[in-house]
């Protein structure tokens, strides 16, 4: 499906209020879900290291002192002020950040870069490229470069974090489904509640990830209003609380009740910092979801909305712990507690669907991510479906969603208890927190152009805080705290054997090309019979001959006459115009019939299906043939070159180009036929009436049938009208698509660890991964699969 024309726009200067406030309603139910759902479980989880809850409150007030701190410094200075700001096109995240500072500082580890990729208008539409750099932020990007083990840190220091944003799609809803369903505990006995609450759970998380499939957009819509009733319902419970059982807590404001909290429960209060920074949760998000709002609709979201209705809550479940002691049951601490026993049914309704709604935008930022780390080589190719062809950016991993479901279900099941829940979750939340810090701070002095004052103050501000309650999380390692290490541990192993993999492949088809040397030896039939059709070889190399064409010419009786050198690849931005989708070239003298075609996408791309494909591809080689000035085909020497490339745009974005149409499709007025003269005009006049040929020709000798169509100025020369005629007959005589079916293998001599990865590791995921998605739909009929060894 082409998504391309939704693509959204990176920053949109002139919103109307309108817009904003609507954007920002729609915000609630996708960004706000996970954080929105942290009081069901983080006044249980602080006081889950036996912290006794005393008649002075210090206790309490000091834990509502540190969730109001946190909550300010983290989601409110560090991201809604500072973090956002450092988007990528609109983009955020991660890997966005990484993607920041790629192109700044040309620390990229995708193997096929290119200096044309520099010319892309998103390349540089942040704005933030500039030649007035300080001396630090110049010493910094020229270490960056010089040393590629600060890159591989680099890319390491993101891979953490993406695979704790992975860890976190398992824990999230485990604990927030986990912690809605507890509020039963207080409607029936404790042994009834034991054999209730995790089947409960279970099913629901079942039930929610098994409605992947149909998409969100389905019922999206109500994602918003359950955010916005959770919220008005907590904070309106929140403001009762208070005023019904202690207008003054608001006290708890001073840090002066931190200080006292530490003091008087000293390690176990330390301790209970693990179960605070849960409030947290799903701050993150703010930042990870940019790119389907604006930074202005999350800001007062979460500014005038969210932030204030958690406070509220907080405040209010605090005001009530304050006068309620000593409890009867073992529960304690729970949010339901301090719910009027009146609407405790319809709010554990709501906490449910809120609950789900959460974990819904946790999965989806999961499968995004997941996906923008196939697309930069860091991840095996999954099978990624758009489930809805008119918002971008909603996609479904069957893998994934399954292997969450799995891992979620485990969890549940394997601790029964929010305390470790909240252990494992809190260490994933915090590790995430800390990985942005770290890239922000790169990003201060590299892409912003301030002082290396600033980053350090930033990153020992923000650095410190985090670092207190990772440390805090990281203390648990045996109460629950290992799960998202040991998840980051497996998703991490896996990414950076396949990126090594990919960088090992990659440099062996560079080291084993084909020189132009060769190629011109042969002339321009290649020493082998040109039968019609276009024959498209797939290669990663952006230049060059690949070596998979030698065993063809070498070992084959004939070719097509027409060979295309396909690349599919990524390049660190996010989206890439439709208007600079393509690279094309010729490899050889014009005679030859040889080209190389680059298609580019951004990490965040939809991919075309591969009948529209096929018609961009084939119609970016007619655009390159008519604009081709007539010395472009001479300097052979640097014909493995970019400035030998033409930027051309797909066919519907490129208006004023060569169109083409099959099976009489009607062409434009504005265009005239480009066979009118001469020879050609009969031809012409049976390709353009094609349903009058279907009337009068007999069935049996029906084909397709392809014509270009050209604008009428510049005028084309008879060269080039020629070399178009025969890219039309070829077209009509069909594509034959050339995959290389490569075996990676270690080399003789190589260590046992480089032994392990590649002949273990690499075969096995790369025999377990999808194929290039263009080659999924392909006709057998139409493929030629070429085996070849890798010995890396």
């Amino acid at each position: 499906m082409d998504l391309e024309g939704v693509i959204p726009k990176s920053s949109i200067k002139k919103e109307s209020w309108k817009t904003v406030l609507i954007l920002a309603y729609q915000s609630l139910g996708v960004v706000y879900g996970d954080l929105s759902t942290s009081p069901l479980y983080v006044y249980k989880s602080a006081f889950a290291e036996d912290i006794h809850h005393s008649d002075t409150n210090e206790e309490i007030y000091g834990v509502l002192s540190f969730v109001f701190w946190t909550l300010t410094l983290i989601p409110l200075v560090k991201y809604v002020f500072i973090v956002l700001r450092a988007d990528d096109n609109g983009e955020g995240g991660t890997f966005a950040l990484y993607s920041l500072l790629c192109r700044h500082a040309r620390v990229s580890c995708l193997p096929n870069c290119q200096l044309a990729d520099e010319d892309l208008s998103e390349y540089k539409k942040d704005g933030t490229v500039s030649n007035n750099r300080s001396f630090w932020g110049s010493s910094l990007k020229s270490t960056l470069e010089k040393h590629k083990v600060l890159q591989k840190m680099l890319l390491v220091l993101a891979l953490i974090g993406t695979c704790m944003v992975i860890g976190d799609g398992v824990l999230t809803p485990a604990i927030s489904v986990f912690s809605a369903v507890s509020g039963l505990e207080l409607s029936m006995s404790k042994e009834q509640h034991r054999y209730v609450e995790v089947p409960a759970a279970c099913a629901i998380l079942i039930f929610l990830f098994a409605l992947q499939h149909y998409g969100t957009h389905r019922v999206g819509f109500l994602f918003a209003p359950v955010v916005v009733t959770w919220l008005l319902c907590i904070s309106a419970i929140g403001v009762y609380n208070i005023f019904h059982w202690n207008p003054e807590v608001y006290q708890a404001f001073s840090p002066y009740y931190m200080y006292k909290f530490l003091k008087k429960t000293r390690k176990r209060g330390w301790m209970s910092l693990g179960g605070i920074l849960l409030c947290i949760t799903g701050s993150e998000a703010m930042f990870a979801d940019l790119g389907h709002f604006s930074q202005l609709s999350i800001k007062i979201a979460f500014t005038f909305i969210v932030y204030p209705s958690l406070i509220l809550a907080y405040m209010g479940q605090a005001a009530y712990l304050s006068k309620h002691h000593i409890l009867e049951t073992d529960y304690r601490i729970g949010f339901y507690v301090s719910v009027p026993e009146k609407i405790r049914w319809p709010v554990l309704a709501i906490a449910i669907l809120a609950a789900v709604v959460g974990s819904q935008a946790i999965i989806t930022g999961t499968f995004s991510i997941i996906k923008q780390c196939s697309a930069l080589g860091c991840f095996p190719r999954v099978k990624i479906v758009h489930t809805s062809s008119k918002i971008h950016g909603q996609i479904y991993i069957p893998e994934i969603n399954w292997t969450l479901m799995l891992l979620c279900l485990a969890v549940t099941v394997g601790f029964r208890d929010t305390k470790r829940m909240g252990n494992a979750a809190g260490l994933a939340v915090i590790t995430v927190m800390l990985v942005t810090t770290c890239l922000m701070s790169l990003v201060i002095v590299l892409c912003w152009h301030k002082s290396a004052f600033l980053a350090i103050l930033f990153i020992f501000f923000f650095g410190s805080v985090e670092a207190l309650y990772f440390s805090a999380s990281l203390i648990k390692f045996l109460e629950g705290a290992w799960v998202p290490i040991a998840l980051a541990f497996i998703f991490s192993a896996i990414m950076y054997v396949w990126h090594y993999g990919t960088i090992k492949k990659y440099e062996f088809d560079v080291q084993n090309k084909v020189s132009i040397n060769w190629l011109l030896a042969l002339g321009p039939t290649l020493g082998i019979v040109r039968v019609r059709g276009i024959g498209l070889i797939h290669t990663e190399l952006v230049s060059g001959i690949p070596a998979i064409f030698s065993h063809f010419v070498t070992n084959l009786p004939a070719f097509h006459q027409v060979v295309v050198f396909l690349c599919i690849k990524s390049v660190p931005v996010p989206h890439v115009s439709p208007k600079e989708r393509f690279l094309v070239g010729r490899v050889g003298p014009k005679e030859y019939r040889l080209y190389r075609c680059i298609a580019r996408y951004g990490y965040r791309d939809v991919h075309k299906d591969d009948v529209e494909f096929e018609r961009d591809l084939v119609c970016s080689i007619a655009e390159f043939i008519r604009s081709e000035r007539p010395e472009c085909g001479i300097g052979i020497p640097a014909l493995e070159n970019d400035e030998k490339m033409t930027v051309i745009g797909t066919s519907s974005s490129n208006f004023k180009g060569v169109r083409m149409c099959e099976d009489g499709e009607e062409s434009s007025e504005t265009v005239e036929d480009i066979f009118e003269d001469g020879n050609h005009i009969q031809d012409s006049s049976e390709i353009v009436c094609t349903s009058e040929i279907r009337d009068t020709k007999s069935p049996e000798k029906l084909k397709k049938r392809v014509r270009f169509v050209v604008p009428e100025s510049p005028r084309i020369d008879r060269d080039a009208e020629e070399e178009l005629e025969e890219l039309m007959e070829a077209r009509e005589a069909g594509m034959a698509f050339i995959l290389g079916h490569s075996y990676v293998r270690a080399k003789k001599g190589s260590s046992l660890m480089k032994r392990i990865v590649i002949n273990l590791g690499y075969d096995f995921l790369r025999r377990n991964s999808r194929g290039p998605t263009y080659a999924l739909s392909i006709p057998h009929a139409s493929t030629l699969e070429v085996g070849m060894i890798y010995l890396v």
